[in-house]
């Protein structure tokens, strides 16, 4: 039973699925930050870079203990000190962006359906129920854990492929409130 269970337990294959569908978002919101005719939404898509960048990092943060030796040094400090500062400028860079295109922000959040919500809050309540073991036994509550991340990270690159940026941006209610960058 172990032999199944490893691969869908944290720092596994499945986490490089994880990954890759992450990296989908990632660069469909790369795609819409190009794209964006709008300032405020060239802020959102690029702090949303940002969040999947730092999400792919968390689920691959077994990796980093498999390729820095553990006496590795730059500067004087280690690779932990280093990580932690970097993610650090990643967050401040995020909400800078993420302040200055809110109501961008504000709009897609309004747009998202409402079960939505309820769907990836009853999974994230299903993944840290998993992950601490709180209902499930430790080693189904890996799968629980990973399945439930798997289906939240499968719902954002459905959503994000379905979402019509050209459409969200003329609508008249969004006109009003965003700065529209001219077109070359």
């Amino acid at each position: 039973m172990n032999q199944e269970i490893t691969i869908i337990t944290e720092n596994s294959i499945i986490e490089i699925g994880e990954a890759i569908i992450l990296t989908l978002c990632l660069l469909r919101c790369l795609q819409y930050s190009v794209q964006s005719r709008v300032l405020q939404g060239r802020y959102f898509w690029l702090a949303s870079v940002l969040v999947f960048f730092s999400v792919i990092r968390r689920e691959l943060s077994y990796l980093s203990d498999l390729l820095v030796p553990e006496d590795f040094l730059l500067i004087g400090h280690s690779y932990d000190w280093w990580e932690d500062r970097i993610l650090l400028v990643i967050i401040v860079a995020m909400l800078i962006l993420l302040v200055h295109a809110r109501r961008y922000f504000w709009s897609v959040l309004k747009n998202v359906p409402k079960s939505l919500y309820l769907g990836v809050a009853v999974l994230a309540v299903l993944q840290y129920m998993g992950e601490n073991a709180i209902i499930f036994p430790h080693e189904f509550g890996e799968v629980v854990e990973e399945t439930s991340e798997n289906i939240i990270y499968m719902i954002a690159l459905i959503y994000l492929w379905q979402f019509k940026l050209s459409i969200f941006e003329n609508l008249p209610s969004s006109q009003k409130k965003f700065t529209v960058l001219n077109q070359q």
